[in-house]
């Protein structure tokens, strides 16, 4: 392959620099206003353009290897969500069963996902053989390819934010039940089940926080430097 020469190389590269004071004001209200929504979705279809923008916000996400393991399954029909909110009925009453009273009695109180409310499901998933069997970066950690797909996920999940479009992500069934549900290869992981559709008001915090089932970790108990708690190799 021809080598890239200077002047063709410097064309070839993106402006560097910060973004605008309002640009970055943007960004980082989309990442402190995400929310999980659960029960609060509007029955309003999305437009055929937003959701297209959505899926292209997801699909330029990083990818190891640039092997782009994605893929978006669009779930629009009431008989299909029908049947994956029946699997998660089940996986939930199964779930519930793993708390102690207490906890189950609060986890039941939980509205945890919005599959027949929401318009649009989205099933993004995660495709291990893309690229072939040896993926630059993936060489000595095979779980790369599903970390690439959680990254879509992120994106998607900001853009919508931006768009003011609530998502949902329910992880509460049996894979299997669902791949089988939407004819999805056996060697292919589902990563996310999105519910995605217009709400009219977000949570000021997670909602988790607020129905008091866990609290956001203060960040300095979750920085270290130089090593575990700070613990790092000294031995010079």
């Amino acid at each position: 392959m021809a080598k890239l020469d200077m002047s063709a190389e410097c064309e070839a590269l993106a402006e560097a620099g910060a973004f605008s004071t309002e640009e970055r004001a943007a960004v980082y209200r989309a990442i402190e206003t995400r929310r999980d929504v659960r029960s609060q979705f509007l029955g309003t279809p999305l437009p055929d353009d937003l959701v297209r923008r959505l899926l292209e916000a997801a699909h330029r996400a990083p990818s190891v290897g640039f092997m782009q393991p994605w893929n978006f399954i669009l779930v629009k029909r009431e008989e299909t969500k029908a049947r994956v909110a029946q699997a998660f009925a089940r996986a939930n009453e199964e779930a519930a069963l793993m708390f102690d009273d207490e906890r189950k009695a609060a986890y039941l109180r939980l509205k945890l996902e919005g599959i027949r409310q929401a318009p649009l499901s989205i099933c993004i998933t995660c495709d291990p053989t893309r690229g072939g069997k040896v993926i630059l970066g993936r060489t000595h950690n095979l779980r790369m390819d599903a970390y690439s797909t959680v990254c879509a996920v992120q994106n998607l999940w900001l853009a919508a934010r931006a768009e003011g479009v609530g998502v949902g992500w329910v992880s509460i069934f049996h894979e299997d039940e669902v791949k089988a549900i939407l004819g999805i290869p056996p060697h292919v992981q589902i990563i996310a089940w999105l519910c995605v559709g217009y709400v009219e008001r977000l949570y000021c915090e997670p909602e988790l926080a607020l129905k008091g089932w866990r609290q956001r970790l203060p960040l300095e108990e979750l920085v270290f430097e130089e090593g575990w708690q700070g613990g790092g190799d000294s031995s010079g």
